[in-house]
Order: structure tokens, then sequence, then C-alpha cells
């Protein structure tokens, strides 16, 4: 990892005496470290040692804190959840965690608005909301993370006509590498808006958020199984027939589970009959017991996935309950993960690529110019893979939100995974280069909490407002104060040389 020393004090600090003021800011910060503290993301994938792990409450002592970076020539990231299955969150400097800033602000019931302190955790905000007969109008499949680190990260549910959670902020503050407390919004400074809505903690240190909610409402869901060919041939029906559509796919065969969800006022349904087919139990310690075999014996993958399909969702399910409780579910244990978004006019061809590559070992893809004729690029053939279940499909309605993988484009995400039994490792970088290669071709971006391999200039060709984002990113910290290597990588041009 890159060294965290920079040299980040302003000029009106040079004829200050500086170890006297960075004596004075440790002994007050003295209470909000805790000392050798190690960072280890949820999935177990990524880990680090910062030098000062930091755990403020107000935005006074997060201020206190970038003074002393910038006096110390330390990098600054800030966490939350570390829900990220990447190194987004990594650092050798000064860690803040956001989890004290965590404070309701306000409600405004009339005009359907939450304001928070950015370091709240989704789970929180759900309590708040129902409180004042509110919800968010979509969610992904955790409420795990703190709300500046869903969207800063532009994390997204599903609903053809529901935009990724990050389209619901309507202003936020920001802290900058300089201390200075920056208010926006979509009509005061509405450039730094865009940026840092999704900004990866790159611009500053979000401290509180204003996000547009929907009354309270119920869900129907229901779900059924269906076969792979029919569901790409019918896709564009399938997507719209509902408000809220989501598609499991079980690899090495062709069973889909098609979900979908509805707002409706019909009572919350009772839970059904306690089964093992159902049962907790069985999907997290019988399946990850299995796929621990699968490590060993990576050729029973297959007939495993075709008996969990069927012990778990050959039959249909349907069910009524409040909205966050049919958003979410349960993730079960660590994981490799990762997720692209494609446009989703190219869905059915993308997944039929990504099919052919796991059974046959083959990347196939067209890569279309209006111009020219469809040229076919194939990489040579290796035998087969053997992966875990699911591939989940969800998608997405376009927004404005500058950096967002949704920006402009009504998008389809592909996520894949391959879990960690009991923590273990199993191989998983040869389905991520295929895979990668495929959601490139049919021009796909990566989801920007996952680790992937995309770097600034191919997501400059990807993203229009790139550049833009990029000067927003100059102005507001030019000497690189929140950069770590995840965000070298793909926010920072080969050609520009960090400060060092």
């Amino acid at each position: 990892m890159a060294s965290s020393t920079v040299t980040l004090a302003s000029s009106s600090e040079a004829h200050v005496d500086v170890a006297s003021l960075k004596s004075n800011l440790q002994q007050e910060l003295g209470a909000l470290v805790s000392p050798n503290r190690s960072f280890e993301n949820w999935a177990r994938t990524f880990r680090c040692v910062p030098e000062q792990y930091y755990s403020p409450s107000t935005e006074e002592e997060i201020i206190k804190i970038l003074h002393l970076a910038r006096l110390s020539g330390k990098r600054v990231k800030a966490i939350g959840t570390g829900h990220s299955p990447s190194d987004l969150a990594c650092t050798d400097g000064f860690m803040i965690n956001t989890d004290k800033l965590n404070r309701f602000i306000r409600a405004d019931e009339k005009e359907l608005t939450i304001t928070v302190e950015a370091g709240m955790k989704l789970h929180q905000l759900h309590e708040y909301l129902e409180f004042h007969e509110m919800a968010m109008s979509n969610l992904g499949s955790i409420s795990d993370q703190s709300v500046a680190g869903l969207m800063s990260t532009a994390t997204h549910g599903t609903g053809a006509e529901y935009p990724s959670c990050c389209a619901a902020v309507l202003d936020l503050t920001l802290i900058t590498a300089q201390g200075e407390k920056i208010y926006c919004s979509k009509t005061e400074k509405p450039d730094i808006f865009n940026a840092a809505v999704c900004s990866l903690g790159s611009l500053g240190i979000i401290t509180s958020m204003t996000l547009q909610c929907e009354p309270a409402f119920r869900l129907e869901n229901k779900q059924e199984p269906a076969k792979l060919d029919q569901v790409l041939d019918n896709l564009d029906a399938i997507i719209h027939s509902a408000e809220h559509v989501r598609l499991w796919w079980y690899p090495h065969t062709d069973n889909v589970v098609v979900w979908r969800a509805n707002r409706t006022t019909k009572p919350v349904s009772k839970p059904p009959a306690s089964s093992w087919r159902t049962s907790s139990w069985f999907t997290f310690n019988v399946y990850q017991g299995l796929l621990y075999i699968c490590r060993f014996v990576p050729s029973l993958i297959p007939s495993l996935s075709r008996f969990m399909f069927w012990a778990t969702q050959s039959r249909p399910l349907e069910r009524v309950d409040k909205s966050v409780k049919v958003f979410n579910f349960d993730c079960l244990f660590p994981q490799y993960v990762n997720e692209w978004s494609i446009p989703w006019s190219r869905t059915a061809e993308a997944l039929r690529a990504l099919n052919q590559f796991i059974e046959n070992g083959v990347v196939q893809v067209e890569n279309v110019n209006p111009e020219e004729k469809a040229v076919v690029s194939t990489v040579k053939k290796e035998k087969g893979l053997k992966v875990h279940f699911p591939i989940e499909i969800r998608f997405v309605k376009k927004d404005d939100v500058w950096l967002s993988p949704a920006y402009g484009v009504d998008s389809c995400y592909i996520g894949i995974i391959m879990y960690r039994p009991y923590g273990k490792p199993v191989p998983y970088k040869r389905f991520w280069a295929g895979y990668e290669k495929i959601m490139t071709s049919f021009g796909g971006r990566p989801h920007w909490a996952k680790a992937h391999s995309v770097t600034y200039e191919d997501l400059e060709k990807s993203y229009p407002k790139m550049k833009q984002f990029s000067e927003i990113r100059q102005q507001l910290d030019p000497k690189g104060m929140f950069l770590n290597d995840y965000l070298r990588r793909h926010l920072v041009p080969s050609s520009e040389t960090p400060s060092n």
C-alpha cells in the first residue's frame, strides 16, 4: 500500500508552531482514538491497520481530525459498516468511523423528507421513518449500511420506474480537506452536489443528508420458478410485470426465480408454516457445509445448485409485509461479489453469453458498432467453470447522479458471487475476468462498492461527467487527503502523480 505521508499543511498554517498545534489536537482528540485498531470488511476479503482510528460524534470533532491530518501529512478515510466487498474503505492513514454521527435531525411529513446525520445505519433510519409514517421508495438487499455509505456508492434496489437510492438525496453537508463545511443541494452549489452524492468519500466527509421519501407502504411479494430461456425470450414484459422485479438464476441449471412486488393495502400476511425448506438454519448451515465440501470436489456444485433450487425455490411463494421487510433479505455468509450494470436492453444477450462462458469456458460476445458489422470476439476455449448460485438480476431506472452506474441509462445490474464457506477462500478470479469482459462488451459500468479492474481512463469513456467530477475533486481536495489505493486506481488518471 502506498505511504500515507503527504504534504497537506496549508500555507496559512506554515508560520504557526506546527508541533504545538499537533500536540494540542492530539490531546483534544485522545478520547476519540482506539489504539491498535484494525479494520476488516464484512466479507473478510480486505483488511488494513490505520495509523489512527477515530470515532467522532460531532462535525467539530471531524474538523479537528482533518486539521490534525493536514498538519501531520496523513490521508483520511471515513467508514460506515464496512460492508463493501472491496478495499474502498482501507487506509494506512487516519480512519474515521462515523457510527456515532447518527442523530435524527428533522422530518417533514408534508413534503415527505427526512434529514439525518450521515453515519446513521439504514435500520435506524427505517425506525424514524416508520414513526413519521414514511418509507424509502426503493431499497437494496440489506439495511446494515450507513446512509452516506449507501448513497456514496450508488447502491440500488430494483424496479423499472425506480432509480438508484442516491437519486433520493435532496441536499447534503460536506466537510472538505481544509475543514470547510459546505451545504449543497440540487439548487445550491449544484455541481458540487451532483459530484458529492455518489463520490466514494473522495470529496470529503459527508455529515448529513436530506432524503426524499414517500408515505409508508406494504408490499405484496410473489415469487415463482421459471425457465431461463422462457424468461429471456419475454424479458421486457417481465421487467414491467410489477413495480419491483428481480431475478435469481441458478447457474448450471435452467432454473430462475422471478420475484415480483407491488404496493398493496392488504394486511400483513401470516408467516408460512415452519418447514426445513424455509428455515434460516437450513440455508445458512446446511448450504454452507455443502459448499465447504465442494471446495474439495467442485464437480458437485451443479448438483448442489439443482438440489438447493428444488429445496428452497421450486414452489411459488406469496407474502404481504412492510416494504423494508420485503425489500431486504438474508445475504447469508461472507462472499466474493462482483456486479456491473448494463443497458437493460442488452440483458438477454449478456446472460446468454455468461451462461456459455460458465458452461463451456468461452467468452464470445458481439461488439456492435451501429456503422459497422458486428465483430465477434472470442478467447481461447478452456474448460467450463463451477460457480455458485444465485446470479442476481435487477432493473433500475436511469438517474442524473454524475457517477451513478445508471447515469442516463435504464440499467440492468447483474451480480455474481462465490461464497466463502466458514471464511475459506474459493477460486473466483477466472470467473471474474470472463464476467468483466462480457459486461464491458455490453457497455457495462461496475458497481462502485465492489472490487473491479476498471481504470480511470476506461471509466472516463463510460461516464460523461467523469471529467467534471475530477475537476470538483481537485478543487475540494487538491492534495489528495481523501485518496486511498482504491480511489487512485479508479478516480485518478494514471498520468497524474499523487502528492508525496
